[in-house]
């Protein structure tokens, strides 16, 4: 055997021993599986809880959705029984479970069918059904119901200024106020 020969076979030897020697991929995830279990394990309980917890407050909401929305259709059968009474206790109750779609749609049906004289009252519920709606267009839509409202009871100044809100603001209802006000 030759030296070339002689250190190219040893060359190769230590190659593959240094290869053995390392460890693989496999070999070094299964290392820190076992040296990082406890932290591991935390974690993965973590996002199970977090997971469980997001799940079960979907479902809380989508409950008392469908409450809500069942009530809103008793109240309405309430009003075409002519149980006026009844129909405005269970719009009030709507207004006050603070629920983003049907408050502002019960304040709506009280004020419609005329359910409360009292018009403090009224406005108190306008003032919660503006603070329970976070979308701009939506606050502007009730702004505009607010001021329709404002001038029923003879409240002009008020009524004005808030369409002027409106059409200073560029909304999508600046064309409604406008009309309102010509």
């Amino acid at each position: 055997m030759s030296k070339q020969e002689n250190f190219q076979l040893t060359k190769t030897f230590y190659m593959e021993n240094e290869n053995l020697n390392k460890p693989n991929f496999a070999e070094k995830f299964l290392d820190i599986l076992k040296t990082k279990k406890r932290m591991i394990t935390i974690v993965l309980i973590l996002f199970l809880i977090i997971f469980l917890f997001t799940w079960g407050l979907k479902i809380y909401k989508e409950n008392e959705n469908s409450k809500i929305a069942e009530k809103f259709i008793e109240a309405g059968v309430q009003l075409s029984k002519s149980k006026k009474q009844e129909s405005k206790i269970i719009f009030e109750e709507i207004i006050l479970s603070k629920n983003q779609f049907y408050s502002s749609l019960a304040l709506s049906k009280l004020i419609e069918n005329d359910l409360e004289s009292d018009s403090q009252k009224i406005l108190n519920y306008f003032v919660l059904v503006e603070k329970i709606n976070k979308d701009k267009d939506h606050k502007d839509l009730i702004k505009l119901k607010k001021a329709l409202y404002l001038f029923k009871i003879s409240k002009d100044t008020e009524g004005k200024k808030l369409l002027e809100e409106i059409i200073a603001d560029n909304s999508i209802w600046k064309d409604a106020a406008k009309d309102i006000l010509d």
